[in-house]
């Protein structure tokens, strides 16, 4: 059930900041100019040949067919919806269904990753070193999403109960994403988008490295530039 403490808002962002590990290549199914409805019967096929592409293409289900993209750059919006797992559960999912997550500048895209690339480095008790590298996704957003910053802890900092509850419920009532403060950058704000068609495609900015202390990522490197900055 839905809270109804989340308010509808206009969110207008000229530019929205997602960032992804650069080792995941494009989709071919998703960037060619087959018609997303033919998507299953075309895997069908090709798996008589490639026993491995629907683990690469992902679990199409997850999706409904008027609500996938398709051409140059789909990959990087619908990959986060068919890919998604229980065992990598979000803020706002339980891993059941995905969500396109990004903030409302690089700053903010940056701490919220850092935090949980943190949680897998010491969950897998990973070896200091430059561990990963990342890309940055640069898209907008002209939509109407929930603001859930006043439901009773939906911005807990480690307890996601309640934010996915609100999630699913708000998903399930029929809303595009949901719009939130930051809890890893004050004075930053985050959207979580429930479907691919809802925002655009995005383009690729610069590439990130990030640096593993054996405790936290004390270090972040522009590959552009080669500047390297201290994580406070």
């Amino acid at each position: 059930m839905v809270s109804g403490l989340a308010v509808r808002t206009l969110v207008q962002w000229p530019q929205t900041y997602r960032i992804i590990r650069s080792i995941y290549p494009p989709i071919d199914l998703f960037e060619d100019i087959a018609d997303p409805r033919d998507w299953e019967a075309l895997v069908s096929v090709e798996e008589k040949t490639n026993p491995r592409i629907r683990l690469e293409v992902g679990d199409l289900g997850k999706v409904p067919a008027g609500r996938r993209v398709a051409g140059p750059g789909a990959s990087l919006v619908m990959a986060p919806f068919v890919h998604c797992s229980t065992l990598r559960p979000g803020r706002f999912t339980d891993g059941r269904y995905g969500i396109y997550y990004a903030g409302d500048s690089e700053d903010v895209a940056v701490a919220e990753t850092i935090h949980h690339h943190e949680r897998f480095m010491r969950a897998t008790s990973e070896e200091p070193g430059w561990t990963a590298d990342f890309r940055v996704l640069i898209g907008s957003i002209d939509r109407e999403l929930d603001d859930v910053s006043a439901v009773p802890d939906a911005l807990h900092p480690d307890d996601y109960t309640a934010s996915q509850l609100e999630g699913h419920a708000l998903r399930a009532a029929g809303s595009d994403g949901v719009l939130w403060n930051s809890v890893r950058m004050p004075g930053g704000l985050c959207i979580g988008i429930f479907w691919p068609d809802v925002i655009p495609v995005p383009m690729q900015g610069r590439h990130y490295s990030y640096h593993w202390d054996g405790s936290r990522v004390d270090f972040v490197k522009k590959h552009d530039t080669g500047e390297v900055l201290q994580v406070t």
